[in-house]
């Protein structure tokens, strides 16, 4: 990861940050028509693109973070601990850590999903 800067408004510092340019990051095929772009990430936190073609699924898991996934596009059926919801554009689901979720694409979309801590298995 790039070092940390400081952006300036009128001369205040208004942030510390580590800037992560989209284009620079490195785009993962995971098969069976999924994508992964892990955005930014520090100790705590990673923020990580999911992209899926229609009809494309994420296998029913388990992980000790706890995870958030926003749709960004697309429709998809959401499964946690066997109930499932289905949700579009704007909609987000927090899953406790542990707890078994996955997902199918019902419509071709991308998942921003937010991890805390970072995934250091996506590191690898």
């Amino acid at each position: 990861m790039p070092a940390p800067f400081c952006l300036t408004l009128e001369g205040e510092t208004e942030m510390k940050g580590i800037p992560a340019k989209h284009d620079s990051q490195r785009l993962i095929d995971l098969g069976g028509g999924t994508t992964r772009r892990i955005l930014a990430y520090n100790d705590d936190l990673m923020s990580v693109e999911v992209s899926f073609e229609t009809g494309a699924e994420g296998a029913v898991h388990t992980h000790p973070h706890t995870q958030l996934s926003y749709v960004l596009s697309g429709r998809f059926d959401y499964t946690v601990e066997g109930e499932t919801v289905t949700l579009e554009p704007g909609d987000s689901i927090v899953v406790p850590s542990g707890l078994p979720h996955g997902t199918v694409c019902l419509e071709k979309g991308v998942l921003l999903d937010v991890f805390n801590p970072k995934r250091d298995d996506f590191l690898k």
